[in-house]
């Protein structure tokens, strides 16, 4: 397994041991990205014994649980502009997207999703980026597959994603930026990304992105032995938890 279809079965699996999915549903998603049926029992068992270390680290004897409150909207949705699908030539043939412009730009984001591909909340994101002044276009990683709207199953968007070769993918990514360069002519830009998306902007930082201003990774693994020295001028904030320690793994490695 690559780091990243490593870190997408550990999420399948946590997911599971946090009472997100059932064992048969969670056994049949890792089945879809090739875990087989013992080696996801065994990895199922050890994301358990992980989140009882982690509870137990955490507790405390005198917290208490806290108050049901309503979920807040989202940050920036009052202010949130429409997308449009749009294309543009990528690598291995068209790459397919949202657009959202801001009316008066100050800068360009690439947006790169998470494992379930392009859908409403990664339009979302991009449409309130582009609602406080920062025109934002979101990939979709499985253009070549028929696009994310493809999949009436995310577990098996998942399971397309897992599959893609790191290279596939910073082919696109590059190819996102040069198409957000067009759009976005004399700003500078920055990238963003979600949980495995997260993992590949520090993918794309180890592959040299000058082109780039900023990056911010939501966690993520990084990649094997990475070099970030071809984007030594990014300036990067990496986001990640206060207790989970399955998407902390990486992140001393991160801040080196």
């Amino acid at each position: 397994m690559t780091p990243l279809q490593r870190y997408i079965a550990e999420e399948i699996a946590t997911d599971h041991v946090d009472g997100l999915l059932s064992r048969r549903e969670a056994m049949r998603r890792l089945a879809l990205i090739g875990v087989g049926a013992a080696a996801a029992s065994s990895l199922i068992a050890a994301c358990g014994e992980q989140k009882e270390s982690s509870t137990e680290t955490s507790a405390s004897p005198t917290s208490g649980a806290s108050p049901t409150t309503a979920a807040a909207p989202p940050p920036g949705s009052e202010s949130a502009l429409p997308t449009e699908p749009v294309t543009w030539a990528g690598p291995q043939g068209e790459v397919q997207g949202a657009w959202a412009a801001a009316a008066t730009p100050r800068g360009g984001v690439l947006v790169i999703h998470e494992n379930k591909g392009l859908n409403d909340w990664v339009r979302s994101v991009a449409g309130r980026f582009a609602g406080i002044g920062y025109s934002a276009l979101a990939i979709d990683l499985l253009s070549a597959q028929g696009g994310t709207a493809t999949f009436s199953d995310p577990a098996q968007a998942t399971a397309e994603l897992s599959k893609i070769a790191p290279e596939v993918f910073m082919a696109d990514l590059h190819s996102g930026i040069t198409e957000l360069q067009r759009r976005v002519p004399d700003h500078k830009l920055a990238a963003v990304g979600f949980c495995m998306g997260g993992g590949l902007v520090w993918q794309l930082l180890a592959s040299g992105a000058p082109q780039l201003a900023a990056a911010v990774p939501f966690y993520g693994p990084l990649p094997e032995n990475p070099d970030f020295s071809g984007s030594k001028d990014v300036a990067v904030l990496g986001i990640y938890a206060a207790l989970d320690n399955r998407v902390n793994a990486t992140k001393d490695a991160a801040a080196r």
